[in-house]
């Protein structure tokens, strides 16, 4: 199993900005997408960006135009830049990669990591 490592998460002010890491215990192959999600106190887990192996990007309606998601293949890390961040950006972000090993589809997370965004 893949072991995914989150960081960059922590407190900041209404407005701010974070940038997450995810780091890949190692190379990936036959990725199918890679994501962010977050996950709010009482709620479901939510997508938050999602990019696919061919570059196909998405996001949520809620982050559009404040959030980029990117990857770094030479160091196996998935990128969360997060600017003008709100209050409801609150949440524990997870990291996530959906691959294919054979012709069986697995998903691996990481352990997540704590994003507060309070004056």
């Amino acid at each position: 199993q893949v072991q995914l490592v989150e960081s960059g998460g922590g407190l900041v002010q209404p407005g701010g900005s974070l940038r997450l890491s995810c780091a890949a215990s190692e190379r990936i192959f036959r990725i199918v997408a890679m994501g962010w999600y977050r996950q709010a106190p009482g709620k479901q887990r939510e997508l938050v960006a999602r990019i696919t192996s061919i570059g196909s990007i998405n996001y949520a309606d809620s982050v559009k135009g404040r959030f980029t998601i990117s990857r770094d293949n030479a160091r196996n890390t998935l990128y969360l830049q997060m600017n003008s961040l709100k209050p409801e950006d609150t949440a524990v972000y997870y990291c996530n990669i959906q691959r294919m090993v054979l012709t069986t589809a697995r998903e691996d997370w990481g352990q997540g990591t704590q994003v507060t965004v309070s004056s």
